[in-house]
């Protein structure tokens, strides 16, 4: 497994890190025993940054981690959890929630300290309390020493320039916006890098649309782009490549993002990701989807209030 330094925090995350959103069945009903054994295989085989949250599974991913981990050695593994968002649509980032949530999360997952903790989706609120109110909490309780390294996440790309124009960053995590579909992440790159934020990827997959599994029924893809996709899909399978592993190749080859994180609670599929990322990336059947995929590039959705995403929305 290769590493790489996230930022300036002097962390060092595997290429491949592991989602635990799986072991909250956010995308299908899950068999404890596999989903633990999951864990394992993936700390096993390298992937020793796992990302949670207390949304996924209402705080089942945080549960059943504290007991993939007990026993683990914590030096052995980077952990990272979420605030501010705890159902669908259960937010609360204010101060109080913040040392409420620090706490909880440490108590699920048995830990006395988490190595990244990130603001959940704060697309979804005012981002003026944010930098107000929940950023400033969060810092306090990183010094106290049950947080190492502080920063956001959520889907619209322009969420990371309102914060970071306002006030300073450790991390960011950006998901479905670096992958065959979807390039966006690696423009905000240079701007990333001039602020000393660490930048973290995830979904390569983009929620199944760059696989060949059904999509799960929430997906806002459109007709065109599920087409598009569905199209590259077959290109792929004809030249007896998943496209999934094309996916995942390209997702994590980008030098200045420190991981892209995946997750499932199916041991053989994160050992059969983990292969994919050891292989050579086929650049002339990359050239070959990109063109497919190429009336969609770039296409995105809206996500949490409307004020909060990049405009104009791009057609398809």
């Amino acid at each position: 497994m290769e590493y790489r330094t996230l930022g300036r925090t002097g962390l060092k995350l595997p290429i491949l890190s592991f989602g635990a959103s799986s072991l909250g069945q956010e995308f299908r009903a899950v068999d404890i025993n596999e989903a633990l054994r999951a864990v394992r295989v993936a700390l096993d085989l390298g992937m020793n940054f796992i990302d949670t949250s207390p949304f996924y599974g209402r705080g089942m991913s945080e549960v059943l981690l504290g007991v993939a981990l007990r026993g683990v050695p914590r030096d052995s593994y980077i952990l990272g959890s979420k605030l501010g968002r705890y159902d669908r649509d259960h937010f609360d980032f204010s101060a109080k929630r913040v040392v409420e949530s620090v706490d909880v999360s440490l108590h699920r997952m048995g830990v006395e300290y988490l190595d990244i903790m990130l603001c959940h989706d704060i697309e979804f609120v005012d981002m003026v309390q944010i930098v107000e109110e929940t950023l400033p909490a969060l810092r306090k309780v990183q010094q106290q020493g049950k947080v190492r390294w502080v920063g956001i996440s959520g889907y619209p790309m322009n969420i990371f320039r309102y914060v970071l124009e306002r006030t300073s960053l450790d991390v960011s995590l950006s998901y479905n916006h670096y992958t065959l579909q979807n390039t966006m992440l690696g423009d905000l790159v240079p701007y990333l890098k001039s602020k000393e934020v660490g930048i973290m990827n995830a979904a390569p997959f983009s929620a199944r649309l760059l696989t060949n599994a059904p999509l799960p029924p929430w997906h806002k893809a459109t007709p065109l782009v599920r087409a598009a996709c569905k199209q590259a899909a077959e290109h792929c399978r004809n030249k007896g490549v998943d496209i999934a592993q094309l996916a995942l190749q390209f997702s994590i080859r980008h030098p200045d993002m420190t991981t892209c994180i995946t997750g499932s609670a199916d041991p053989g599929r994160v050992a059969q990701w983990v292969e994919w990322a050891s292989k050579p990336l086929d650049e002339e059947l990359l050239r070959e989807v990109q063109a497919i995929l190429e009336p969609i590039h770039n296409w995105f959705y809206v996500e949490g209030r409307p004020e909060n995403n990049d405009a104009p929305i791009r057609p398809g």
